[in-house]
C-alpha cells in the first residue's frame, strides 16, 4: 500500500494547495491513489487535465484515482463521466481534513462519486501550515483565495468563488514560522492578490500585510506573486519605493493593450493605467522587472487592437511575458462574442512571444558585469532578485543567498 501521488496542473496556488492535500491525505492514511489537482484557465488545461487521466490509468490500472482543481469545480460532470476516474471533489472540499479522512479505506460504492458543493457559499480561506515546495529555498504562503471580479473572459471565479483573505496575523506567523526553518524567500500567493483585506475588519490593504510583514518578521526577501496594477495601494507604493527586503520584481495582470478590447474584457484599467504603473514603480524602484499576463486573439481582437498589445511590450518595458492564446470557456460572456480564427490567434500569440523573447534577452545583456544577489535553487542555479535565472559553473550551498558578478548569458539564464 503507498502514499498518495499528486499531479498538479495551472497555477502556483493548486501547487501549495497540493501539498496541502499531501499532507491531509496522509495523515487521513489514504492509499494507493493518483490525485489530479486540475485547472481551468482554458479549454486547453482541460483538455490536458483528460489527457493526464487517461495516461495515468493507463499506466496504473488498479490504482484509485480522484480528480479535484478548478476544472472539477467548473465541470464536475465532465470528470464524473470517464471511465477512469473514481471521485470528483471541489475546490472547497478539497482542502477539508473530512474529505480525505472520508477517502482513507475502500471508498469506491461507499463515497458519493461526486463532492462538489457551491463554491461561492464558501467564505473563509484558511492559511493551511505548509513548510513551502518546490526548493529548500523558497517558500509560499497563500493569503487570499477567490475573486469578485468578473472578467468577460475567465472561468476562475467559478472555479475558486468569492475573494476571501487570510488574516495578517497568521500570515505574519506563518512566515516568522518559514523563516525559522531556513527558508530565505517567501512568495504570497492567491488569486486575486490586491483584493486581500476587503472581507477583513478595516479593510486593510495589501500594501498594509506587506508591510507588517516586513516589520514583524526577519524574512530576508520578500515576494508578491501577481497583482492587478490598478489596485496598487500607497502603501504597495511605499514598500516598493523603501523596502530592499521587498523583491524588485513583479507580475502584472495586464491582458490587452487596447482600451475597447480592455473594455469588452471588462478589466477595470484603460492602456494609460498600465504605462502609468510601469513609470511610476520604476522611478520608485529603478531596478524593478515586470512580467505580465497578455491574450492574443480576443474576441473582436483586429490586426490594429493587436498591434496595440504589442506596443504595449515596449511602452510598458515588459520582461517576462505570460502569453495566452485566447479559447473560449463556456458559461462565460466572451464565449458568445464574435470569435478570431484559429489561424490569426496562434500568429498573433508567435508575435508576442517573440516580442517578449528579445525583451528577455534585452534584460539579460544588461545584466552582464553587475553584480546581484542570487538566491540558489539548487547547487549550480539560482535567481537574482527580479526573478532571473542565473547558472554557476562552481556549486554554492543550496537555499543561501550568495553575491556574484554575472559574466554572460545562455539562453534565458545568467552565468557567473
Amino acid at each position: 500500500m503507498s502514499a498518495p501521488r499528486f499531479t498538479t496542473l495551472g497555477c502556483r496556488l493548486n501547487a501549495y494547495e497540493s501539498e496541502a492535500m499531501k499532507a491531509m491525505a496522509e495523515e487521513a492514511g489514504v492509499k494507493d491513489a493518483l490525485v489530479v489537482n486540475t485547472c481551468a484557465v482554458t479549454a486547453e488545461a482541460v483538455r490536458k487535465a483528460r489527457q493526464e487521466i487517461r495516461k495515468l490509468r493507463r499506466d496504473n490500472p488498479a490504482a484509485r484515482i480522484i480528480v479535484t482543481g478548478c476544472a472539477a469545480q467548473t465541470e464536475p460532470q465532465t470528470f464524473a463521466q470517464m471511465p477512469e476516474v473514481d471521485v470528483v471533489i471541489g475546490n472547497a472540499e478539497k482542502m477539508s481534513p473530512d474529505t480525505w479522512r472520508g477517502l482513507s479505506a475502500g471508498f469506491i460504492g461507499e463515497t458519493e462519486a461526486v463532492q462538489v458543493d457551491d463554491i461561492m457559499s464558501v467564505t473563509e480561506t484558511a492559511g493551511h501550515l505548509i513548510d513551502g515546495f518546490g526548493t529548500r529555498s523558497r517558500a509560499y504562503v497563500q493569503v487570499q483565495n477567490g475573486c469578485d471580479h468578473r472578467c468577460t473572459f475567465c472561468i476562475i471565479p467559478y472555479g475558486r468563488g468569492n475573494s476571501r483573505s487570510v488574516p495578517a496575523g497568521v500570515v505574519v506567523d506563518q512566515i516568522k514560522r518559514l523563516v525559522d526553518k531556513g527558508f530565505n524567500e517567501v512568495v504570497l500567493t492567491g488569486v486575486d492578490l490586491t483584493s486581500w483585506g476587503a472581507d477583513l475588519p478595516g479593510e486593510p490593504r495589501l500594501g498594509d500585510l506587506v508591510m507588517r510583514i516586513l516589520r514583524l518578521t526577519d524574512v530576508p526577501r520578500l515576494r508578491i506573486s501577481s497583482i492587478d496594477s490598478i489596485e496598487a495601494d500607497e502603501n504597495l507604493m511605499l514598500a516598493i519605493a523603501t523596502e530592499p527586503r521587498l523583491m524588485p520584481h513583479l507580475h502584472l495582470s495586464l491582458q490587452h493593450g487596447d482600451d475597447l478590447i480592455l473594455k469588452r474584457m471588462k478589466r477595470r484599467h484603460l492602456r494609460d493605467d498600465a504605462i502609468a504603473f510601469t513609470e511610476e514603480a520604476r522611478r520608485l524602484r529603478p531596478e524593478i522587472v515586470f512580467g505580465a499576463d497578455i491574450i492574443a486573439g480576443f474576441p473582436t481582437e483586429t490586426e490594429a487592437h493587436f498591434e496595440n498589445s504589442l506596443k504595449l511590450v515596449t511602452d510598458c518595458g515588459l520582461t517576462w511575458l505570460h502569453v495566452f492564446p485566447y479559447s473560449p470557456r463556456q458559461g462565460t460572456p466572451a464565449a458568445r462574442m464574435p470569435q478570431v480564427k484559429g489561424p490569426a490567434i496562434k500568429d498573433r500569440a508567435a508575435r508576442l512571444r517573440a516580442a517578449g523573447e528579445v525583451q528577455v534577452q534585452r534584460h539579460l545583456a544588461q545584466q552582464i558585469g553587475a553584480t546581484h544577489r542570487v538566491l540558489m535553487e539548487s547547487p549550480d542555479m539560482g535567481r537574482t532578485e527580479q526573478f532571473t535565472e542565473v547558472a554557476f559553473r562552481t556549486p554554492q550551498t543550496e537555499g543561501s543567498i550568495v553575491t556574484a558578478t554575472i559574466t554572460g548569458r545562455d539562453g534565458q539564464s545568467l552565468t557567473a
